[in-house]
């Protein structure tokens, strides 16, 4: 049942009550911090198999009771394909119980009407449950409160979306990129850079030397890239590569290794396959070593084994692990039987978070036992895709598993989305380089020349995370990225149409002008983000023709939609 749901718009009259949705007890934020999505003291619950993590409460008293109060509720939902399920009640009345009706991954203010009686002077208790069955911690289906208020029907909400922008304020003069260290420090994370995303040969030849200029020394094939490239990915892992696809790489191995640049030939024998491997099988062992032993032929010492977005199978979280870790250090000790310095990096199944929930936790520990101990982990943050990384969770999760870690963050990836992410990386914790061996930022997909803006800062911090500074940055990268003063301003005014989901909030599907768009509050406004979008499209035609061609057929494809959308 739900009670008047109404997007808010009012104006006047203080809150009998603001509460932060950290000042709500139980749900998850202990786990993975109360900043999210651009907002400090949030709250959220995960689906009930993450218990005591799928439920929040918070009493409060009120000065007065007021006939007209309602119950305001800051809050987001997540970005899977349908609305989390959800209950919210007030000193035992249901308000709402069903599909949140918040939108995917920004915050909006909706209100509540309440029944006659439902507030009391003293002892309030508002109650809000994740009605979905199945997840985990770190993962959809969630839900998200910045606040909760108690206010008359006239209250003027504070909208965090106001927040949530972006301006760029470029350098009247080029500075060195990424920021110098201080005399007698070394780089933040030995090891700086980025993989690719279905990206073709072109694309991984193109980048090296962007890498190469500013700060990186690693470079990740997609593990789609080996046997397929957008938009297809057949997965036939246990067939020898093709004869162009074995020269698309040697070229790109010949580049990394002319620019200084760590290659690390990665392979994923389970995602999307129609014939997953059996960690357990020799023959299956053998199919996948002819890859690796290829690339080591090539000269390649470095090499990752994923096993992410799959599950640890039917025998269990521990039985799992102990697979995985077995499987990864027999190909570790295969590759040192030809090269004794080879390294390997391996993505587990249970790849972010603190590693404390139970599943998980079994999980790591099973991995971490049978795991060669000079096996790196690949670990994605506090969460799959977040807006804060913090020392905390990179410790908790490394005293579990017990092996070194290297960062893939999850930023600026669009999945092949139509969205862009340009701003610049933002709360990443400046002294996680103190617990985490290297940094992987993972990039868009189509959209590799335009992922270069906020690669750059991705770099910057890797470098020299503790003097790291998001503005001075993004800045930077525009600066040496453009040619001319006035591409200068078209790339920033780029990245302040699409500033990325770590500011605006939601997942890698986001798109930022769309959402804009969506909440403007007048046919006037919206008609000034379509007016501003176009001037937009024509400078890029104009000053950048031949360059950015993927970003700007999105930027097109906005205005499009925009226009219908405006069509009477």
């Amino acid at each position: 049942m739900t009670l008047g749901w109404m997007i808010v718009f009012a104006v006047v009259a203080p809150p009998a009550v603001v509460l932060e949705g950290s000042a709500f007890s139980g749900g998850a934020a202990s786990l993975y911090g109360s900043h999210q999505y651009g907002c400090d003291g949030v709250g959220y619950v995960y689906s009930a198999a993450t218990a005591p993590h799928d439920v929040m409460s918070v009493t409060f008293d009120l000065p007065e009771l007021r006939d007209d109060d309602m119950l305001y509720l800051a809050a987001m939902d997540d970005d899977a394909a349908s609305r989390c399920a959800i209950e919210i009640t007030l000193n035992g009345v249901t308000l709402h119980r069903g599909a949140s009706n918040f939108p995917d991954g920004r915050w909006m203010v909706r209100r509540m009407r309440l029944p006659s009686g439902t507030l009391r002077s003293t002892a309030n208790e508002l109650i809000i449950r994740c009605l979905e069955e199945e997840g985990v911690v770190g993962m959809p289906p969630w839900f998200m409160v910045a606040y909760a208020a108690i206010a008359d029907g006239g209250w003027e909400a504070p909208d965090l979306a106001d927040t949530q922008s972006l301006h760029i304020e470029l350098p009247r003069e080029l500075a060195p990129l990424p920021t110098p260290l201080r005399p007698g420090d070394s780089p933040g994370f030995p090891l700086r850079g980025t993989k690719g995303w279905r990206w073709t040969t072109e694309q991984y030849l193109a980048e090296i030397p962007i890498l190469a200029a500013y700060g990186g020394n690693y470079l990740m094939n997609c593990y789609t890239s080996v046997f397929s490239h957008f938009p297809e990915f057949h997965n036939e892992w246990w067939r020898p590569l093709g004869a162009e696809r074995k020269a698309g790489l040697i070229r790109v191995i010949e580049s990394c290794r002319r620019h200084g640049i760590t290659f690390c030939f990665a392979l994923h024998p389970q995602f999307a396959s129609p014939r997953p491997l059996d960690p357990e099988s020799d023959a299956d062992f053998h199919l996948m070593w002819q890859h690796y032993a290829w690339a080591q032929r090539q000269g390649v010492r470095w090499f990752n084994l994923s096993l992410d977005d799959v599950t640890w199978g039917d025998a269990g979280p521990a039985v799992g692990g102990c697979r995985h870790g077995k499987l990864a250090t027999r190909l570790l000790l295969r590759l040192r039987e030809r090269d004794a310095e080879a390294q390997l990096s391996f993505v587990p199944v249970a790849y972010w978070g603190d590693g404390t929930s139970p599943d998980h936790r079994a999980y790591l520990e099973a991995l971490g036992e049978a795991l060669h101990p000079d096996v790196y982990l690949f670990w994605t943050g506090d969460g799959v895709v977040i807006s804060r990384i913090t020392r905390r969770a990179a410790e908790s999760y490394r005293a579990v598993v017990k092996h070194r870690l290297l960062l893939w963050d999850n930023y600026p990836v669009n999945d092949a989305w139509h969205a862009l992410h340009l701003g610049p990386v933002i709360g990443r914790a400046p002294d996680l380089c103190e617990v985490v061996d290297g940094y992987m930022s993972n990039p868009m997909c189509e959209e590799s020349e335009a992922n270069r803006i906020p690669l750059l800062t991705c770099l910057d911090y890797a470098y020299n995370p503790s003097d790291y500074d998001p503005d001075r940055s993004i800045g930077q990268a525009i600066a040496h990225l453009a040619s001319s003063p006035v591409e200068r301003h078209v790339l920033a005014q780029l990245a302040e149409t699409y500033p990325g989901m770590l500011l605006t909030g939601g997942g890698t599907g986001t798109n930022s002008l769309r959402d804009r768009f969506s909440r403007a509050t007048s046919p006037a406004e919206a008609a000034d983000i379509l007016r501003r979008a176009r001037g937009l499209l024509r400078a890029m035609r104009r000053e950048l023709p031949n360059q950015y061609v993927p970003a700007r057929r999105v930027l097109e494809a906005d205005v499009a939609w925009m226009e219908e959308g405006l069509t009477p």
